[in-house]
């Protein structure tokens, strides 16, 4: 389980869910894992259970020289970074003729802006044959009722990962995606529908899963070590679907 020794990690969005599971695997295969996140309390009680091999960092995808931070401080105290993991999001519903300006700037702000700025800040930071995953969604192919700016934003993303993709390739620097269908993480009682409303959603989306069930944050973070590891050595600009195979069958 050495996959990933000697490698430096970032993840954000890293205290919990997908972040965390994520964490769990990267350590497991012998990297040192820096997560970042907002809630000081969440960022502790990760790295307490990740152990010595993991930092925690607290900031705010918005505040850019949070994000500034977050590299300068893992480059001064790791050395060079290999591996990011842009995980960090926001999931809320609303139907476009409810939908406020302030809820757009807030979706777009945290899913697209946050997002697209720790891949740039992490850039200068990042050592030769690096590897970047950004956290895309099922939702980004499909028109899923409420969910306009996350898909949007998502499907930005990854047209993001395409450029990047192309533009980082001189470097060796690999940019991928993942793309998670229904998983089991704090982020789906998030979305803001009422409990009952919440209930016919899952039933109806497990229905439509060809696996007929939510995944667990743990089948991601198999699919994150993949494209983070030289098992993907060969594999950049790419999106993987860990989806269950909804709406394939």
């Amino acid at each position: 389980m050495d996959k990933l020794k000697n490698k430096v990690a970032v993840i954000t969005g890293g205290s919990s869910g997908i972040g965390l599971a994520t964490a769990k695997e990267f350590i497991a295969n012998g990297a040192k894992v820096i997560i970042f996140g907002r809630n000081k309390q969440s960022l502790d009680e990760a790295t307490k259970e990740l152990g010595s091999m993991s930092y925690g960092i607290q900031g705010d995808v918005n505040n850019l020289s949070d994000l500034e931070q977050l590299y300068a401080e893992t480059k001064s105290k790791f050395g060079g970074i290999d591996i990011v993991f842009v995980n960090v999001g926001q999931g809320k519903l609303a139907p476009i003729a409810e939908t406020s300006e302030h809820f757009f700037d807030e979706m777009i702000s945290v899913n697209f802006k946050g997002a697209y700025f720790s891949l740039q800040k992490a850039i200068t930071h990042l050592n030769p044959k690096a590897s970047v995953i950004i956290t895309t969604s099922w939702l980004n192919e499909i028109g899923f009722g409420g969910s306009s700016l996350l898909s949007a934003s998502k499907a930005a993303l990854r047209s993001v990962v395409r450029v990047a993709s192309a533009e980082l390739a001189a470097q060796e620097i690999r940019v991928n995606a993942v793309s998670p269908g229904p998983i089991g993480t704090p982020f789906w009682g998030k979305i803001g529908l009422p409990d009952d409303v919440l209930q016919g959603a899952a039933e109806a989306i497990t229905n439509q899963t060809a696996l007929k069930r939510f995944g667990l944050p743990e089948e991601v973070a198999k699919a994150v070590l993949f494209l983070a590891s030289d098992d993907a050595s060969y594999i950049t600009g790419h999106e993987i679907a860990v989806d269950g195979g909804i709406n394939q069958v």
